[in-house]
């Protein structure tokens, strides 16, 4: 596995033609269960290659168990400078809910030492909406929490996933699922109490404070290349000898990509050309979810010749202005804080009026000029 990541490493380097790297990211899964020699090794085979910047942001994604916190000290050593701790909740029931091993005590064992490492640069996810939690259950919860926590805080709603224990417990009616209001309910009121307490919503699902936000994840968010490498991974890059931007995902199965990167030097199972009109949409999607906004600068980098203003001239987009849900100031398009609160309902008018300008702006260009 490790010779298998250096490898594929190398190789996505070298095809997308990078220079220098601003941030690192071990996550998806559980990546602390690796040997710290394999982290350390992949880092400094990535600083034989290209440039790591001074001051990257080398992440972790961690699981509060034992046996992984006694590796963090070993972690530090190999470079990591920054871990997301999996939480998920402190509550015990919900701890067996979620299907999580280990417990509360843990949680807070692993926070300590985290923040003796990695001071100002520890994350701690928080799940909520699972079921029999209610508002009250998370209300103590995050004031548990926010006495004790370190700089940053990542808050996601549960998703009950098909296949999965939790999924078969509520079709088989063994757990209830959450209802949707008081799902709405426990969101608007962690806002506020995080508010409150100097965080600053970021994203839809990041809080930060003193700006520590997460880097790596903010490049997602603006429209920054990266590469993914590992099984199951997801990149978004324009190869050197390529004229457009790719979505590349990596062969899932482990065992699968390791003979792959073997033989081919990396195990890219599908990479997709994306339009114009495809990179402008993800932007949109992921932009809008956070504080700042798209910015017109980086919108026209993908479209040089239409900017975000056009954007605005449909009937939709003006209603959402005029609503306060939507804000231009003639830079910057953003969602106002009751935009960002129920983003996923604006976005359909958003891309829909995105695709009418880009297919009449394709129409106008391919229409014979009248020489007359």
């Amino acid at each position: 596995m490790k010779a298998c990541l250096i490898k594929e490493a190398d190789t996505l380097i070298r095809l997308a033609g990078v220079t220098e790297i601003t941030s690192v990211f071990f996550g998806g899964g559980t990546p602390s269960l690796a040997k710290p020699e394999t982290v350390k090794a992949l880092l400094e085979s990535v600083k034989s290659l290209v440039s790591i910047k001074n001051n990257a942001e080398i992440s972790l994604e961690v699981n509060p168990t034992f046996l992984e916190i006694e590796t963090l000290r070993e972690f530090s050593d190999a470079g990591i400078n920054r871990v997301s701790i999996g939480v998920q909740t402190l509550n015990k029931n919900g701890l067996q809910i979620l299907g999580r091993d280990h417990s509360e005590e843990e949680s807070l064992k692993c926070l300590e030492m985290s923040k003796s490492l990695f001071p100002g640069q520890v994350s701690m996810d928080l799940i909520f909406g699972w079921p029999s939690q209610t508002l009250d259950m998370w209300i103590s919860e995050l004031n548990q929490i926010l006495p004790i926590c370190d700089n940053h805080l990542s808050l996601y709603q549960l998703t009950v996933e098909r296949g999965t224990h939790l999924f078969k417990q509520i079709q088989q009616g063994h757990l209830r699922q959450q209802d949707s209001q008081v799902v709405e309910d426990m969101y608007l009121t962690a806002v506020d109490l995080l508010e409150r307490n100097s965080f600053e919503r970021y994203e839809i699902s990041n809080f930060a404070r003193e700006k520590c936000y997460s880097h790596h994840n903010k490049a997602y968010w603006t429209g920054h290349d990266y590469i993914g490498i590992g099984p199951g991974a997801h990149g978004r890059f324009q190869p050197v000898a390529s004229k457009q931007r790719q979505a590349r995902i990596q062969t899932l199965e482990p065992n699968d990509w390791m003979w792959e990167v073997e033989r081919f030097g990396h195990a890219t199972r599908k990479a997709t050309s994306l339009s114009q009109l495809q990179q402008l949409e993800e932007l949109l999607i992921v932009g809008l979810r956070t504080r700042e906004g798209i910015s017109n600068k980086v919108w026209m980098k993908i479209s040089e010749e239409r900017s975000i203003q056009e954007l605005l001239q449909g009937p939709e987009v003006k209603q959402l202005v005029q609503r306060d849900l939507l804000m231009f100031d003639g830079e910057d398009l953003r969602a106002t804080k009751e935009g960002q609160n129920i983003i996923d309902s604006l976005l359909p008018d958003l891309i829909n009026v995105l695709g009418q300008n880009q297919r009449l702006a394709a129409s106008m260009t391919t229409q014979p000029q009248n020489l007359t």
